[in-house]
């Protein structure tokens, strides 16, 4: 495990893009897990910079919401799209993002899983990290051999996700996920945090116990992974 300290999120940003051009860099073809959220943003920012060839790019969404208007701005096929997709320039067609609206959500689930698995499994996994330590939408209690799935959303993930939408009401209660074996099966995790609020979070993960009741805690076992925190957001994990 790689922890790389910075002095700002817009610093965590740079650090991680450069983890995700060397990737791309070393395999035009590569696979790439995309992650929403706000700690992420600074990474595809700091990307745009680096103006990478990623025509060959394929690319996967981490999770997304049940139930959400088809015309919702807060829909992630829509953020992925003005976040990442356009400004970064990857081929639409290439990224493939859960249908939240699928008549049948566990069927789409199971189709998201396989083509996961035809595209050779995913080479970068960016994550960000909930304060419950949710990885994707996988909860406390999660299994670490979930598959992609329809979970329900905790009241502590919709609380933080609340700042996103006009009303807490609006906020889903279920989401579509890659699964926490899903995730584990990348070639290489990277997990951007920022911010204060991640901190026990962060530290939990890096350092705690491995459980299923903190789910992030499961990346002390993957083989690659690499880490990148603002000043905030390091400050209880050791040196």
């Amino acid at each position: 495990m790689e922890v790389i300290r910075t002095a700002s999120a817009r610093e965590a940003g740079a650090a991680a893009a450069a983890v995700v051009a060397n990737c791309i860099v070393e395999n035009p073809r590569a696979v790439l897990g995309l992650a929403t959220g706000s700690s992420p943003l600074p990474t595809y920012e700091a990307l745009q910079e680096k103006n990478l060839d990623l025509d060959g790019v394929k690319a996967f969404a981490l999770d997304e919401y049940v139930g959400l208007g088809p015309g919702h701005e807060q829909r992630y096929r829509h953020v992925i799209r003005r976040e990442v997709i356009q400004p970064l320039g990857l081929r639409p067609s290439l990224v493939r993002v859960p249908d939240g609206l699928a008549p049948a959500p566990e069927d789409e689930a199971a189709r998201f899983e396989t083509s996961i698995r035809c595209a050779g499994g995913i080479d970068l996994q960016i994550l960000g990290i909930g304060t419950n330590g949710h990885l994707g939408f996988n909860e406390p209690g999660s299994s670490f051999s979930s598959r992609t799935r329809v979970v329900e959303l905790a009241e502590t993930t919709r609380r933080d996700n609340a700042r996103f939408f006009d009303s807490p009401d609006e906020v889903p209660t279920h989401a579509i996920t890659q699964g926490l074996g899903t995730i584990f099966e990348a070639r290489h995790l990277l997990l951007v945090a920022n911010g204060p609020h991640k901190a026990q979070a962060v530290a939990r993960a890096v350092q705690g116990p491995i459980t299923e009741a903190f789910p992030a805690s499961m990346i002390q076992r993957h083989p690659h992974v690499t880490i990148v925190l603002d000043r905030s957001s390091a400050r209880f994990v050791g040196t």
